[in-house]
């Protein structure tokens, strides 16, 4: 058995931003490791069906209110972004890059947390590669390598993979918990999977 829970989120996703920020306290009670992985909810969105949650009538001014009363909650640091939704393609390339690499793998967390919240607490578009440069730099990491390694077809390759690879396990939303192949989607899914590690399952 696995003591491993897997976490996929998009950088673009609200609920994912909201649960990255507990998901560590989770794991550190039931003694599991994390195992991040940024996903590209559009990619996932093509074969689903799904859309933007905001994009629906009714269900999006919903969410946005939800967003920011579950923020409160949590007392999450908060601001529903300008530019919303965003593509997040080089935050997650930057992020296969670095966890690819040994000697810079330690910074691959730091800066799930450092863009999540230059996205969601700065206001800073992340879906721009010179946003996603500068978090990046802030946590001692070489702008010109990373502006490098951004379009280099193995780190491509290692996000496309990493996507393919979630769907195939039946990810579709952000953010999906898996333990020991048992998934959980949503932030408010979070207590389930408490009580699920809690009593070994049912």
């Amino acid at each position: 058995m696995s003591n491993l829970i897997d976490f996929y989120f998009d950088f673009s996703s609200p609920y994912g931003y909201l649960a990255s920020t507990r998901i560590e306290a989770l794991a550190n009670r039931h003694d599991r490791i994390i195992k991040w992985h940024p996903i590209l909810l559009g990619a996932i969105f093509k074969i689903s069906g799904q859309a933007p949650l905001i994009s629906y009538p009714l269900k999006g001014d919903y969410a946005r209110i939800d967003f920011a009363r579950s923020a409160r909650e949590y007392k999450t640091p908060f601001a529903f972004p300008t530019a919303f939704p965003v593509g997040t393609v080089a935050a997650a390339r930057t992020f296969y890059w670095l966890d690819s690499h040994s000697e810079l793998s330690d910074k691959a967390v730091p800066l799930i947390h450092a863009l999540f919240k230059s996205y969601y607490v700065d206001d800073h578009d992340i879906s721009k590669p010179e946003v996603v440069l500068s978090v990046a730099e802030s946590l001692g990491i070489n702008k010109d390598e990373l502006s490098t390694a951004l379009a280099d077809q193995t780190v491509k390759d290692k996000l496309r993979v990493a996507v393919e690879n979630a769907i195939e396990l039946g990810v579709f939303g952000s953010p999906t918990m898996i333990v020991n192949d048992e998934l959980f989607w949503g932030n408010d899914r979070l207590e389930q999977l408490d009580r699920w590690l809690a009593r070994g399952g049912w």
